[in-house]
């Protein structure tokens, strides 16, 4: 990837690019340390180190929310929009259809995910500030106005602070390299990570012990990062035959190919979706019962064993939901036949549906297992080592971070070396 970096940097577009998209995460990164008004930045950081909810938002946005700062939300409410949006695409067929008639039909989805992350850019901001003020602390907010007035204050400042992180991240797609929202959350967690191992480091000091604790951790993190790659590059192929055709003077087809069907092609979708979902609960509790609050983080909360269950249930189930959604084996099928082609050993049509979905299934079913492996145990055996380290590298390395930062920098490596071939061919074409 290094590499692939040193080489765009020589193409005057690419690099343009390159430049343009660290200038935007630049300026995130700078809203993610403006402080927000009418509020006790030391209450808030130690309110927020205390719950795993907030914890796991503060991790996304870089440390923003535990800041305390203008961009606290961070992505959190248009990823949990976009889950709302895919989901009420398969139920809903207005959806589906609208889903099916590109460019404008992705657009008018685009207009109804905003609208939806709006809503709830709201609702967890008015979440937040009902959560610190009577659940943490009644001087949380100040006191020189009016408990209402500064409320409604933070509310309107906090969700325009998240609608200006999703404008960052739509003009890092548009003008710059990679998808910018995967970037946003890719920097966020980089960022808390190396805070993480420099609190750590620094904590630490010369005691021999520890030293060997942080080794052991690092080098058991270096493992899954392998095993993540390793996963995520995985595919079956499945050899698709196409016969020769003669129109007028010339033969056509006749070569062979294969169908990619990745072993983790949902990539860290179920992940999120089962996150957000288990705590999504917290956010209606802190609006409208906050006491519940501490009882959900209890029984319910990340580290419990219901947690742990119905994590990897839920896994389970959205990994074969997203595979539904990405592949559809009959179309698949539909249009091998059309273009005259055919898997060896398989009868066109039906034959060949069921064969690829029986495929489909058994890769999906592992590779379900492997994000719930992923999910639960490194995060388990983090917490065991880091624990004489004070636990607070769990956090930054959590198994969504760990897939997101892999994922992320996957793709940006594919993107800077499909806009280096685009450039080439550009130039041969001249």
């Amino acid at each position: 990837m290094f590499k692939t970096i040193a080489n765009a940097f020589k193409i005057k577009e690419v690099r343009r690019k390159i430049l343009l998209t660290l200038l935007l995460l630049f300026i995130f990164r700078i809203g993610c340390w403006i402080p927000l008004p009418g509020i006790d930045l030391q209450l808030f950081a130690e309110s927020t180190a205390g719950n795993d909810f907030l914890n796991l938002l503060s991790s996304i946005s870089g440390g923003a929310l535990a800041n305390g700062s203008l961009l606290a939300l961070g992505v959190s409410p248009y990823i949990s929009a976009s889950i709302i949006i895919q989901l009420l695409t398969v139920a809903i067929p207005a959806l589906e259809r609208l889903s099916k008639q590109g460019e404008d039909g992705r657009k008018k989805i685009n207009f109804y995910t905003r609208i939806c992350a709006l809503v709830l850019a709201v609702a967890q901001a008015i979440g937040i500030v009902i959560a610190f003020s009577e659940s943490f602390d009644p001087n949380f907010l100040w006191t020189g106005a009016p408990t209402w007035l500064v409320g409604a204050m933070l509310v309107i400042i906090l969700t325009a602070g998240g609608m200006f992180t999703v404008w960052l991240g739509e003009r890092i797609t548009d003008l710059g390299v990679g998808n910018g929202l995967s970037l946003l959350i890719f920097v966020g967690i980089l960022s808390t990570a190396g805070t993480s191992i420099a609190t750590t480091i620094t904590s630490i000091g010369s005691d021999i012990n520890q030293v060997w604790n942080l080794i052991i951790f690092f080098a058991a993190l270096l493992l899954i990062f392998a095993l993540i790659i390793f996963v995520d590059i995985a595919e079956r192929r499945v050899p698709v035959q196409y016969a020769k055709q003669i129109k007028g003077r010339k033969m056509y087809g006749g070569q062979s190919t294969y169908i990619p069907i990745r072993v983790n092609g949902s990539g860290v979708m179920p992940i999120i979706f089962a996150s957000a979902l288990l705590t999504f609960p917290q956010l209606i509790m802190s609006i409208f019962y906050p006491e519940g609050v501490t009882w959900y983080d209890q029984w319910l909360g990340a580290g419990s064993w219901i947690n742990i269950v119905l994590t990897a249930l839920l896994i389970l189930f959205f990994a074969y939901f997203w595979a539904q959604i990405t592949f559809n084996p009959d179309d698949v099928s539909k249009r091998i036949q059309q273009n005259g082609g055919f898997i060896p050993g398989i009868r066109a049509g039906k034959q060949t549906s069921d064969y690829l979905r029986r495929i489909s299934n058994r890769i999906t079913l592992f590779g379900a297992i492997f994000l719930a492996f992923i999910a639960l145990v490194p995060s388990l055996a983090f917490k065991a080592i880091s624990d004489p380290l004070g636990g607070g590298l769990v956090n930054a390395f959590s198994a969504t971070g760990l897939m997101i930062v892999v994922s992320v920098a996957l793709e940006l490596d594919k993107q800077l070396e499909a806009q280096m071939l685009m450039r080439n061919y550009r130039g041969f074409l001249k």
